[in-house]
């Protein structure tokens, strides 16, 4: 979304400056939890008339993540504003996971007032300085004239590829301080147009390739090149797999798509094509190849900037810019072999020979419940453009198993950081940002001890979402890894069966308390049927976790 014309001189205090620069980017939303340093951005927001949205979360985090949800689901920057010190420390694990996700979003802080700076005073703390590492710009805005275009400029950065979070503070004072000045003027978008010249080595490798690979990630959904993507993997004939915000580029079922043949694929491909996601621990460090004699696979990445290519490993091309150009360069000139076919049946079979084993998992009565009955009876009630949320650890990580999105962006993880509490915030954002669509959201019960204190947030702004809690009374992605190391674990145990259900009963929503696999279904439909903020807390067998090779290292 472009931002809307320029709104011409800006009057009033420091808080009406960067609302109405706010309202210029398309924000129609500030994620907040009340504060009195930043009471000049609220009144912005609603004098002379309510302009913009006010949403009060109960922990400053979920503020954050909801405002990154924004940013992930209409790939424009949300914005969270925080009060000074504990606020804007408890906003910091949502400003790095959207650092890592390349997520767009917009953090003001407030702060203490500079008149009196240095004088001990009430939450005092230099802000800028904790949040540089994890943001394309930190910094503070000394003067009432300067907040408009500092606002602006943080909208236009945290917008521009590659994405990512930007922080300003603001004292006190200066929010508080009345100014006339002109309206900051947009800019032009900078030229992001790739090299022909790495297209074309590119498209000349995977020409020669027997078994490529194409890996979509995030960024293909964020730099608006899904549908790029999914023309030259049909054009080209290419087998796929996606991660992150990439799932859906290729819906489920598709059968290019061939994510449960994953191990296969990535163990005897001989050039995987690596789209809009870092060469990181999700896809074994951009390490492909070597399996049952296979030789290492060359790779290339394509990334949306230049900083985002890979500089940990010798790449066989790398092109950096418009994720759309660069895939329609490699689709007007890339022409593969014809052994490409057999390598495409080969994982196409193999992907369905997968699918076709986790029948029985997915139908388990089993009791205690297996975790894949859950995804198994919620397949069945998800509609195409379902937003589904993981927030947790191995209950989540069956999800991504099982759980196969219809459409690109309508999935949303913690991603490469793994901060468990994004959940609530995450639920706000796609209530908002999806209004017409099923929300769901999956938590594991150690995530739920995160944020589910902001099921009270969705009940008083009216937000139904269907949460669906894997109740095994363990920390699942700790407890088995120690035993295996250690032969024993310690504090990896939640007392069982903890009725989640009831908490969010408490808070005004519904829920239920479910034991019986055949009781999954029609505690799903009550859910969805509900129209409230609704827990299905299902109690999971702790003995079934789910397989790893490794830890993430």
């Amino acid at each position: 979304m472009s931002p809307s014309p320029s709104p011409g001189r800006l009057r009033g205090h420091g808080g009406t400056h960067a609302v109405d620069v706010a309202l210029h980017h398309g924000v129609d939303t500030m994620f907040t939890l009340s504060g009195g340093h930043v009471f000049p951005l609220y009144d912005g927001a609603v004098k002379p008339e309510p302009r913009m949205r006010l949403l009060d979360v109960r922990h400053e985090q979920t503020a954050v993540f909801a405002a990154e949800g924004i940013g992930k689901l209409t790939r424009r920057a949300g914005w969270a504003v925080l009060t000074a010190g504990p606020g804007v420390t408890n906003g910091v694990s949502g400003v790095t996971t959207a650092h890592f996700n390349g997520s767009p979003l917009v953090v003001l802080g407030g702060r203490a007032p500079d008149g009196r700076w240095g004088q001990g005073l009430l939450q005092e703390l230099d802000q800028p300085p904790l949040l540089a590492p994890v943001t394309k710009s930190a910094r503070t805005v000394h003067e009432t004239a300067g907040i408009g275009a500092a606002v602006h400029e943080a909208f236009v950065l945290a917008n521009t590829a590659h994405r990512g979070p930007v922080f300003l503070d603001i004292p006190m004072d200066r929010l508080y301080d009345q100014a006339e000045v002109e309206a900051p003027a947009s800019a032009p978008a900078p030229d992001r147009t790739p090299d022909p010249d790495a297209v074309a080595a590119a498209a000349r490798l995977i020409g020669e390739a027997k078994r490529p690979l194409f890996v979509f990630g995030s960024d293909v959904w964020l730099d608006h090149a899904e549908q790029a993507a999914l023309e030259v993997a049909e054009e080209l004939g290419v087998p796929v797999i996606t991660n992150g915000q990439g799932r859906g580029v290729l819906p489920g079922g598709h059968p290019l798509l061939v994510t449960r043949a994953r191990g296969l694929a990535f163990g005897q491909a001989d050039l995987v094509v690596v789209v809009g996601t870092p060469l990181d621990f999700r896809i074994g460090h951009g390490l492909f190849g070597g399996r049952d004699g296979a030789p290492l696979a060359k790779v290339v990445h394509i990334a949306d900037s230049p900083g985002q290519i890979a500089a940990h490993l010798t790449l066989a091309a790398s092109v950096a810019g418009d994720l759309s150009t660069i895939l329609r360069g490699l689709g007007d000139t890339a022409a593969p072999g014809a052994s490409v076919k057999a390598w495409r049946t080969q994982l196409a079979e193999a992907n369905a020979a997968a699918v076709a084993a986790d029948a029985e998992a997915l139908d388990s009565d089993a009791d205690p419940i297996h975790p894949a009955r859950v995804y198994g009876e919620l397949n069945r009630l998800l509609a195409d453009d379902a937003v589904v949320i993981g927030d947790g650890g191995d209950f989540v990580s069956y999800a991504g198993k099982y759980v196969e999105p219809a459409r690109p962006g309508n999935w949303l993880d913690p991603g490469p950081f793994g901060c468990l509490g994004t959940g609530m915030g995450y639920s706000i954002a796609a209530r908002l940002a999806r209004p017409s669509s099923q929300v769901v959201t999956l938590l594991g019960d150690g995530a739920a001890g995160f944020s589910l204190m902001d099921v009270d947030t969705l009940v008083r702004h009216g937000l139904p979402v269907v949460m669906v809690c894997g109740n095994n009374g363990i920390w699942g992605l700790e407890k088995a890894p120690m035993q295996m190391i250690y032969g024993y674990d310690v504090i990896a145990e939640l007392a069982p069966q903890t009725r989640y259900d009831e908490v969010v009963r408490a808070l005004g929503g519904g829920g239920e308390l479910v034991t019986d696999p055949r009781e999954i279904g029609p505690a799903l439909r009550r859910a969805f049927d509900s129209g409230v903020p609704y827990l299905v807390n299902i109690a999971t067998d702790p003995d079934n976790v789910y397989p790893r090779k490794t830890m993430g290292v």
